[in-house]
């Protein structure tokens, strides 16, 4: 299926920034396009790392279940960015399990390749460095908030992250592009559905968010900012 898709779909995207059309070809022959509905598992936690991906199209978030079965969302994987790099790790099995927010279409090579690609292509190699670089500061910062923030900050800075992520700028601000709970928020935030419920709803009333079902705009985006930093 690898051969049936133009190079010109991936050519801006980070890991094949920098080469040429011949060897984006050769990676993409290579190639599994598959398309998954809305919460279906691109992976499973513990499963054999067999192979990595490249999110085309739609939106995936890594989460992990504590040993008390609860759901916690480590990040939220936009378009563009490779996911399942359980390799890169020194990992033989997938450390979360992929979960498809929205409708996604992933392009997946066999983890084999890996190695090869690493050593051929300097795209793929610069890409995920950067890729687990930024994952690895993402979890330092939340480690941070949640030893020194109060409640609001924490979900104020949860909402700032996805806006960076995956803002798209609309007549009334800037919604988070797919589809978001106040269950995932308070995952996210390390909180109570209760408080995030209460808070968002205090922020709707000041006009700073606009919250309906699985969608949330943030209207006023410095007051979001302010919000989010440590009082006094």
């Amino acid at each position: 299926m690898g051969k049936l898709l133009d190079e010109s779909l991936v050519t801006g995207l980070p890991p094949f920034l920098g080469l040429q059309r011949d060897q984006i070809r050769l990676i993409l022959d290579e190639a599994v396009s598959q398309r998954h509905d809305a919460g279906a598992n691109v992976f499973s936690e513990g499963s054999p790392a067999t192979q990595f991906f490249l999110l085309l199209d739609g939106h995936v978030r890594a989460q992990r279940t504590t040993p008390n079965g609860d759901q916690v969302i480590l990040h939220q994987i936009p378009p563009g960015e490779m996911f399942g790099i359980a390799r890169a790790m020194g990992l033989e099995a997938y450390p979360a399990t992929a979960v498809v927010v929205a409708e996604s279409i992933v392009l997946a090579w066999p983890m084999r390749l890996w190695e090869p690609f690493m050593a051929r292509f300097d795209g793929f190699a610069r890409n995920t460095f950067r890729t687990v670089g930024a994952r690895m500061h993402d979890k330092n910062d939340r480690i941070m908030e949640m030893a020194t923030l109060a409640v609001e900050q924490r979900i104020s800075s949860a909402l700032l992250r996805l806006v960076n992520q995956s803002g798209r700028k609309t007549p009334q601000g800037i919604e988070i592009d797919f589809p978001i709970t106040r269950q995932d928020l308070s995952e996210m935030s390390g909180t109570t559905l209760h408080t995030v419920s209460r808070t968002l709803s205090a922020w709707e009333k000041a006009g700073i968010v606009q919250s309906e079902r699985k969608k949330i705009t943030v209207l006023q985006p410095h007051r979001l900012v302010v919000l989010s930093q440590p009082q006094g």
